[in-house]
């Protein structure tokens, strides 16, 4: 009778594993995996910025404006507190994106302003750090991708079959993810005022 009872259990066991009884939390952690790759090249980037302005002021000190744009964006950015339970947050998701949105902005602004500067742009340091910013702006767009894909496989996981009744009986503190929107203005390019002139 006793094995008859240990061999139930496992029938039982193996068919809530076929029916998808982990999926939830496999995708919460995957997701969660790939948002912190997003996080880390956010950080990557702000790490760059204060070596570029330097470079930057170094021969375009009149554009004051710009630098300090730069510096209290990345000071926006980089001084949102973040937790791992930010995913499933909609108001702060979205204003560390917003933060960061903020931050690509004032970048795009002072990468236009070098055209301005032919010393500058000639520069060995500031072609090093522009080129770095380039590769960490592309991995940010990779991981946001990476995120974004993750979040749908989780969130379609909370409101489909089976799914949607293990979010409603064992995983009811499972939350939806937050997801990437198009950054406001991103749908108009950056001017760049070549005849802009120097002071």
């Amino acid at each position: 009778m006793r094995v008859f009872k240990f061999v139930i259990l496992g029938l039982v066991a193996m068919t809530l594993a076929g029916c998808g009884i982990n999926n939830i939390p496999t995708y919460d952690q995957a997701m969660k995996a790939k948002w912190g790759q997003v996080e880390n090249e956010y950080q990557r980037r702000a790490d760059l910025v204060p070596n570029l302005v330097e470079t930057v002021k170094g021969y375009a000190a009149q554009e004051k404006d710009v630098l300090t744009a730069v510096t209290e964006a990345r000071s926006r950015a980089t001084s949102i507190q973040l937790s791992p339970e930010i995913v499933n947050n909609p108001e702060e998701f979205a204003k560390y994106q917003a933060a960061q949105g903020q931050l690509s902005q004032a970048l795009g602004k002072l990468l236009s302003i070098t055209e301005n500067y032919p010393d500058l742009k000639s520069n060995q340091n500031f072609l090093a750090l522009q080129s770095q910013l380039e590769g960490t702006e592309n991995r940010v767009t990779i991981a946001r991708k990476d995120y974004i894909e993750a979040a749908q496989t989780y969130n379609t996981e909370l409101v489909t079959f089976p799914g949607r009744l293990w979010a409603s009986t064992m995983y009811s503190s499972y939350k939806p993810a937050a997801t990437f929107a198009a950054d406001a203005g991103s749908d108009k390019a950056p001017k760049v005022d070549f005849n802009k002139p120097k002071s």
